[in-house]
């Protein structure tokens, strides 16, 4: 391969990303720095409004960066392709690089969008490292987290060979971001309480790398509390865990193409 073909699809893994950040931290900025009633308290229906923000997010995303680089945005994915679907191993270190560097981008940008918002709702930026990153429900039990964030990924991988297998299901191509942004929102749905459904080490380390430079002093990092592990250990394995089980429990039994 061209090592222009390469710096394509790297660029798109970047933009794609990129826009997963500016949707999904941007809606999680609209509802923490614009709630009503006390600081820190989220407004009716905020909830939803986040999981359908990274649900389009990751919907645009994929539409965006597609037909270049087959739109991984997911460090979980594209190690999950390089197992099981013959991705090059040569490219997974780049792609998961430019997929780190464009949520740290679209992070930078959601809060240059919302400064002013920080600085009067959180002028020392000691609680709203939450908008980029994510942290667990319950600080004392970090394993309840981790495996949140494995079954979360698996079921995002599960799901995504399931509808993007020529062998299994006729669904157009043109349809698949649709769906895959629709697993998202299922999975924020129903398991995103515990560790913030981060199901992409990127998506969370490349924000959280942000917000240390940005001067968050409770960014999950360098702060003593090491929870940054979990939304990157846990997705890398759920994601393996979930495409395996596809592998094996469906994909198997498909007639050939």
């Amino acid at each position: 391969m061209s090592s222009r073909r390469l710096t394509a699809e790297l660029i798109a893994e970047f933009i794609g990303t990129m826009l997963i950040l500016l949707f999904g931290a941007g809606v999680v900025a609209m509802v923490v720095l614009f709630a009503k009633g006390e600081p820190g308290e989220v407004v009716h229906g905020g909830y939803t409004n986040i999981t359908l923000g990274w649900g389009l997010g990751v919907m645009f995303g994929v539409y965006a960066a597609g037909r270049v680089s087959g739109a991984h945005l997911n460090p979980a994915v594209t190690l999950a392709l390089a197992l099981f679907r013959g991705f090059a191993w040569s490219k997974a270190a780049p792609y998961v690089l430019a997929q780190t560097a464009g949520a740290f981008a679209g992070a930078a940008l959601v809060y240059f969008n919302y400064r002013e918002a920080f600085r009067q709702f959180d002028p020392l930026l000691e609680k709203t490292a939450g908008v980029f990153c994510t942290f667990p429900a319950f600080p004392g039990a970090p394993s309840a987290g981790f495996f949140d964030q494995v079954l979360g990924t698996a079921l995002l991988l599960f799901l995504i060979f399931a509808v993007t297998d020529e062998r299994n299901v006729s669904l157009s191509p043109g349809l698949a971001p649709v769906v895959i942004g629709l697993i998202v929102v299922a999975i924020g749905i129903s398991f995103g309480a515990l560790h913030g459904y981060a199901i992409n080490p990127a998506r969370d380390l490349g924000p959280r790398l942000f917000t240390v430079l940005a001067g968050f002093p409770n960014n999950g990092l360098t702060d003593g509390t090491h929870v940054w592990w979990i939304p990157i250990a846990g997705p890398l394995l759920g994601g393996v865990l979930g495409a395996g089980a596809y592998e094996w429990a469906i994909r198997r039994f498909l007639p050939e193409a």
